[in-house]
C-alpha cells in the first residue's frame, strides 16, 4: 500500500498504460523488489515504470525528469531516462513516469568482484557529474549540509546499530569529519543517494546509477563517500587517486558521510528483520561492510 492508500498492482499498471499509453500496453510488466519512494515495475525488456509510494515521490520523479536529460549525455555510465509522463487521474491521483530500464543487479544483493575496475569506473562517473550546477538547479532540505548539521542524525543511528567494541573508532570518524573545513567551491551536482540499492553491476563491476530523485547542488563530499559505501575493501585509495579532485578535507567530510550512511544501511537491516514497516534485510550486510571499510581504510 502507498501512503495515499492505493495499492500498486500489475492490474493497475496495465490499466494506467492502456489508458495513457496504449502503445506500450502489451508489453510484458514484472514488478522489481525493492524501492522506498517508488515502487517499480520491469515493463518489456527496455523501460520501467515507477510509482510513487510516499507523498515526495512525485516531487522526486518531477526533478528526475527536469535534469536527466540534461545531466545523462555526459556520464560515462547509463542512467534512468524519463520516455513518459504518467498523469494523476482517478485510477491513481499521483503522476507517475515510465524510464529508461537499467541493466544489472543491484549491488545489496550482489557483489563487486573487479574492485579496480570499479573503482575507476565510478572516479569516471563522479567526475564527470560533479561539475558546477547552474542557479536553477535544486537544493536539498535533508542532504548535502556539513557533517556538523547532521549530528542529531548520526547520534540516532550510532545510538541504534554500533556495537560497544567498536563506538569509540566510529566516534572517532565522526568528530574529525565534523571538525574539517567546509566545501568552499561552488556548488556542484550531487547525485545525493549513492549507496548499495542505487547502483547495479554486472559482470563483477559497476554498469550503472540508478534513483537520481535526491540529486542536488552542494558538497561532492555526499557522493564521495561512496569509495567506502559502494566500491569493495582496498579500492578507496584507488577511486581517490583516479578521482584526482578531491582535497583533504574534502575526504575527512566525505569518510564521515559514509559512516553516517553505514550506520543508516545497518539500522534499516535491523528494521528488515524485524519486519518494521521501511526495513530493508539486504542493507544490514551492506550497511556492516561499508563500515568495516570506513575503519580500515582511512585514504589520508
Amino acid at each position: 500500500m502507498t501512503d495515499s492508500g492505493i495499492e500498486i498492482t500489475a492490474a493497475l499498471v496495465h490499466a494506467l498504460l492502456q489508458e495513457q499509453h496504449p502503445d506500450l500496453a502489451g508489453l510484458v510488466i514484472r514488478e522489481v523488489a525493492g524501492g522506498w519512494d517508488n515502487r517499480q515495475w520491469r515493463l518489456g525488456d527496455e523501460l520501467a515504470v515507477r510509482m510513487p509510494r510516499t507523498e515526495r515521490a512525485p516531487e522526486l520523479q518531477r526533478k528526475e525528469c527536469r535534469w536527466l536529460p540534461v545531466l545523462a549525455p555526459r556520464l560515462p555510465l547509463p542512467v534512468p531516462n524519463p520516455v513518459r509522463i504518467g498523469e494523476p487521474s482517478a485510477r491513481f491521483p499521483r503522476s507517475w513516469t515510465i524510464m529508461t530500464w537499467v541493466p544489472g543487479e543491484p549491488l545489496d544483493r550482489t557483489s563487486i568482484s573487479r574492485g579496480d575496475h570499479a573503482a575507476a569506473a565510478l572516479a569516471d562517473f563522479l567526475r564527470a557529474l560533479h561539475v558546477e550546477a547552474p542557479g536553477e538547479a535544486p537544493t536539498s532540505s535533508d542532504r548535502g549540509a556539513h557533517p556538523k548539521k547532521c549530528t542529531d542524525g548520526f547520534d540516532h543511528f550510532f545510538r541504534a546499530v554500533v556495537p560497544d567494541g567498536i563506538a569509540d573508532e566510529v566516534r572517532a570518524v565522526w568528530d574529525d569529519a565534523v571538525a574539517a573545513p567546509d566545501w568552499e567551491g561552488a556548488p556542484v551536482w550531487v547525485h545525493g543517494d549513492l549507496h548499495p540499492a542505487n547502483v547495479v553491476v554486472s559482470d563483477g563491476t559497476l554498469s550503472g546509477v540508478i534513483d537520481f530523485g535526491d540529486m542536488f547542488a552542494g558538497d561532492p563530499a555526499w557522493d564521495l563517500a561512496a569509495a567506502w559505501v559502494v566500491l569493495p575493501a582496498g579500492a578507496a585509495s584507488r577511486f581517490f587517486d583516479a578521482y584526482a579532485h578531491a582535497d583533504k578535507a574534502t575526504i575527512r567530510r566525505a569518510r564521515g558521510l559514509a559512516a553516517l550512511k553505514s550506520l543508516f544501511l545497518m539500522l534499516m537491516g535491523q528494521n528488515g528483520d524485524r519486519g518494521l514497516p521501511g526495513g530493508k534485510p539486504t542493507w544490514g550486510p551492506a550497511g556492516r561492510a561499508a563500515l568495516d571499510r570506513v575503519l580500515r581504510d582511512s585514504v589520508m
